[in-house]
């Protein structure tokens, strides 16, 4: 880590150094979140009509009652995806109190937010700097209640 007295600022280096992997070996990345949804029609809807992802598959388990659907701003193994998990007969989740957020880049949050309600979603907090910052950040609400933290790009 380098000399930082503030941990928040502090970065590791990009080392993949792990029991499972040498620096050489580096070949772990995150492919996907997965978040539990009650309408799967209407996730999708939120996701590429108001945060504009793309719906890049959907796989179709009947036998197993699920289907899933993985959204995103491009596919892996480049870009990180969503994907969203629907359980035959399961209609709401109870999210607990573990579950923080899913945070996504935007040039302009407030346009973005703006865009958000105009669309009938749903702002939990109005764009302004973060607590003890100058990072503009907002955060919007899914169908199903999960968190998105929107961080404005170059602050």
């Amino acid at each position: 880590m380098p000399a930082s007295s503030n941990p928040t600022t502090a970065r590791i280096s990009p080392s993949c150094a792990s029991v499972i992997h040498s620096d050489k070996d580096c070949s772990m990345h995150i492919l996907h979140t997965m978040l539990r949804v009650g309408d799967l029609q209407r996730s999708i809807d939120f996701y590429t009509r108001l945060l504009g992802m793309t719906l890049l598959r959907t796989v179709d388990r009947p036998e197993q009652q699920y289907t899933l659907a993985y959204l995103g701003y491009g596919s892996n193994p480049e870009h990180a995806e969503l994907e969203l998990t629907f359980n035959y007969g399961v209609d709401k989740y109870e999210l607990g109190n573990a579950y923080g957020h899913i945070a996504i880049a935007a040039d302009d949050i407030r346009a973005t937010c703006d865009g958000i309600k105009a669309a009938g979603g749903v702002v939990t907090r109005e764009p302004g700097p973060v607590k003890g910052g100058s990072t503009m950040i907002a955060f919007v609400q899914d169908p199903d209640g999960y968190k998105i933290e929107l961080i404005e790009h170059g602050l």
